[in-house]
């Protein structure tokens, strides 16, 4: 894993640029804000981990990303760069052309992720047909390396089979290969190892890496996984009740989390030595979107919290190339004494 100072893709221009997003579900009881304002970017080759509880707000970004919202969730602020090229405002049908060409998407399931009704090679056929000009043999041969390319053996027989006949980890593998399909620029890959055995993550976590490695393929993994997070990305963004609360590269945020619940995430993760007797455990639970408290989001569930993080919403601030949103770990005014030192969030 690398850090921006030392990454020459820090430098380049972003594949990917996300600026005040915001997404809303207009119910019978009102509006509920589901993304409020969040910002951030994948440079070429990028893998970026977007971690948070459930509720946080993770798949619902990536769906934002590729305008596969619920007819109810409107994106009401913001917008969305592709290569410099605005995408959030886009038709319906050029949209299209924008989902499984340049962006590729793997599900968190892959067995409904795939019609069982059609075998693997009419769907990859189908897939790499609709967004490449070329005839079916072509895309056939283009299928089976796909197959191939994701470990799939015997890919050539097996292209004929129905989803039904394959195990769970060679589904996901399937679904990697229909996101490969069109030589995407991006893929989000949402949740691509909870439903898999921890050797079959492994392997979809390798596959992930060298992809990244051989072809420079940008990723945005969705997770809840620190470990897996630690594990493959370069940088990770933490969003909790829809606010991106921290961001930056992988290694400085595992070492020295600076936002409270990071580091109660970074504490609930178990040491191969056995150093830790106990588990952190963060309190209370997150947030529904009809009652996300005012000022700080997670100050209900905070060891640290004071006045100022109830009544006033803390912005991100920058601290060594990592910025977290909270008042304890905001540089003071100059006016004013030192914050107490940060300490585990504790139930």
């Amino acid at each position: 894993m690398t850090t921006p100072a030392a990454d020459p893709r820090s430098a380049a221009a972003p594949l990917l640029s996300v600026d005040g997003l915001r997404l809303e579900f207009h119910t019978r009881r009102g509006v509920l804000t589901a993304i409020d304002g969040i910002d951030f970017d994948v440079a070429p080759g990028e893998v970026l981990g977007l971690v948070g509880e459930s509720g946080a707000g993770k798949s619902l970004t990536g769906a934002a990303l590729i305008g596969l919202l619920d007819p109810a969730c409107r994106l009401v602020g913001g917008t969305i760069r592709l290569a410099g090229e605005r995408i959030d405002h886009l038709p319906p049908d050029a949209l299209r052309h924008v989902r499984g060409r340049r962006i590729g998407m793997i599900f968190q399931d892959p067995l409904t992720s795939l019609n069982p009704l059609i075998t693997i090679g009419d769907q990859l056929v189908e897939t790499i047909r609709i967004h490449m000009a070329v005839d079916a043999p072509t895309a056939l041969e283009r299928a089976v390396r796909l197959l191939e390319d994701v470990g799939i053996p015997a890919a050539r027989e097996r292209i004929h089979n129905y989803p039904h006949q394959f195990s769970g980890g060679m589904r996901q593998r399937v679904v990697i290969a229909l996101a490969l399909a069109c030589d995407p620029e991006l893929i989000i890959a949402d949740e691509p190892t909870t439903a898999l055995d921890v050797s079959v993550q492994a392997q979809i976590i390798t596959l992930l890496k060298n992809l990244c490695r051989d072809k420079g393929t940008a990723v945005i993994l969705i997770t809840h996984d620190m470990g897996v997070i630690a594990e493959i990305a370069d940088r990770v963004a933490v969003l909790y009740a829809g606010r991106l609360v921290e961001i930056g590269a992988v290694q400085k945020i595992i070492s020295a989390p600076l936002h409270p619940y990071t580091r109660g995430l970074m504490g609930a993760i178990p040491t191969l030595d056995g150093e830790r007797d106990r588990l952190v455990q963060i309190p209370g639970a997150m947030p529904q979107l009809s009652a996300i408290p005012a000022g700080c989001a997670f100050h209900p569930r905070c060891s640290q919290a004071s006045a100022r993080c109830v009544a006033e919403r803390p912005v991100l601030h920058e601290a060594d190339g990592v910025r977290a949103a909270c008042f304890v770990t905001a540089p003071a005014p100059l006016d004013a004494p030192p914050a107490r030192p940060p300490t585990e969030v504790r139930p």
